[in-house]
């Protein structure tokens, strides 16, 4: 099955790509596995340095679940979102005790494993063993809402309707179907961008339904920025830079001290307590979690 968008598309991403070292031929698919938990709503630029470190630290899913859960929160850094970090662990422990240490290439084998969705496991799938999956992150909805369905931004979940169109655009041969769902991305990602779409670089723009209607607005809900300052989001991240600057345990007077306001700070060091990502271990005693009584 061929379709108007996948040549010039092909043909782009052939010439334009980012050398990013999840796409090398000899890139790993647990390396593909890292990259795509620590990409989660974190930009290529942040991730790089920190993903050469993991690999370098943990090569394996082995390395890494033979370490503790703790190590990982402290690698994962500035990175955001660090329990993210707990559940690459969780993943490396049950590939692992599932499947002898390899990550496993079945769809629903991935999709089995902790912190794994849909979107994972198909990346997974195709990026790593260049199978036919549709791989539907936000760069690619906004460019199959642009080309096909002409509105400017897709809805804010995926719907099944997209994940039609997303099929039929699916080349058929699994090389070519694997080559194409990074290719489409990568497009969203550097020119179909969701503030500053580049259309006059687009190699598609000549056959975007979007472009050809006049770029009409959105029209859907509005979409709300995220805010940080002064979040819980930011206290937490505050309490756990004090927890992965420490090697040993850490006081509750200074992890006081990296925040004024007591009810704001109490409540961010109980979520990260109830996430899993903070353990208590005295009254008054925290430190990065310790590996689980087996």
């Amino acid at each position: 099955m061929s379709h108007a968008l996948h040549e010039p598309i092909l043909d782009w991403y052939s010439a334009h790509h980012r050398d990013l070292p999840w796409r090398t031929a000899d890139a790993s698919a647990w390396g593909v596995l890292v990259s795509e938990f620590m990409l989660q709503q974190t930009p290529v630029a942040r991730v790089l340095p920190v993903y050469e470190t993991w690999l370098t630290r943990w090569p394996t899913p082995a390395a890494l679940a033979a370490d503790e859960p703790g190590e990982a929160v402290r690698s994962w850094g500035r990175l955001g979102y660090p329990r993210r970090a707990l559940r690459l662990h969780g993943a490396a422990t049950a590939i692992v005790d599932r499947h002898e240490g390899e990550v496993p290439s079945g769809h629903e084998d991935l999709l089995a494993l902790p912190g794994v969705g849909e979107y994972t496991a198909a990346a997974v799938a195709s990026f790593a063993f260049r199978q036919r999956h549709i791989v539907l992150d936000t760069n690619v909805r906004r460019v199959i809402g642009r080309t096909i369905d002409a509105v400017e931004y897709p809805p804010q979940a995926t719907t099944p309707a997209e994940r039609r169109t997303a099929t039929t655009l699916l080349p058929t041969d699994a090389d070519t179907a694997a080559t194409w769902a990074v290719a489409i991305m990568e497009l969203g990602a550097l020119v179909c961008t969701a503030k500053s779409p580049r259309c006059v670089g687009c190699p598609v723009a000549a056959l975007c339904a979007w472009r050809l209607a006049g770029k009409p607005a959105y029209e859907g809900p509005a979409r709300r920025g995220q805010t940080y300052a002064g979040t819980d989001r930011q206290v937490r991240g505050k309490l756990l830079a004090v927890l992965r600057d420490h090697e040993g345990p850490v006081s509750q007077a200074e992890l006081d001290a990296v925040w004024p306001e007591p009810v704001q700070r109490a409540r961010a060091l109980d979520g990260l307590v109830a996430d899993g990502l903070v353990e208590p271990i005295a009254a008054g005693v925290y430190r990065l979690p310790g590996r689980r009584p087996s």
